[in-house]
């Protein structure tokens, strides 16, 4: 059933005008929460963002690859406490699969927008922007926002030959796995 999920599952930028009920918005909450951490210090924290404006607002937090925010009925920011583990930039990517595979498992569509080393406008990084905006205390680093709603597009998972299996090593580096 996992390998069914990852096979289907597609990047969705296009949402139907239709919020989110609270019941999903709680069971993807609670797959960013079960998301592994490295020892178990959790530095990361979740945002739930529904408010339309907001989500409009947080839209231009780079100049490529997040307008289709402001569609999107939920979107979900994954942030960190740098200070409390040396390892964030890892544990936060990891919850920001769960919340993908939670919202494709319920019938969800989701994309992922970078944040963190991302530019706003001049010296400011799209994670002051987004700081600015929701409030977020200095000393927490923006990982990501997950945009999530019902799909307005349909796509096809990728088919097993389109996979890169060529990226796969047998052994050693260079020998071919089959």
């Amino acid at each position: 059933m996992f390998i069914e999920l990852l096979s289907s599952r597609r990047s969705i930028r296009k949402f139907k005008d239709q919020p989110v009920e609270k019941e999903k918005i709680d069971l993807l909450v609670e797959a960013a929460l079960r998301s592994p951490s490295s020892r178990s210090l959790n530095p990361w924290e979740f945002m739930v963002v529904t408010d339309r404006a907001l989500l409009g607002a947080m839209a231009g937090c780079k100049p490529h690859g997040a307008s289709f925010l402001k569609e999107a009925p939920l979107g979900m920011v994954v942030l960190a406490d740098p200070d409390r583990c040396d390892v964030w930039v890892e544990d936060c990517p990891i919850a920001s699969i769960f919340i993908h595979l939670a919202a494709h498992s319920l019938g969800l569509g989701s994309c992922w927008i970078q944040v963190r080393k991302r530019t706003y406008a001049g010296d400011t990084s799209a994670g002051q922007h987004l700081a600015g905006l929701l409030d977020i205390p200095v000393g927490r680093e923006v990982e990501s926002i997950i945009a999530v709603g019902y799909p307005d597009m349909t796509l096809s998972g990728h088919a097993s030959g389109s996979l890169p299996d060529h990226k796969v090593h047998w052994q050693k580096y260079g020998a071919v796995y089959k």
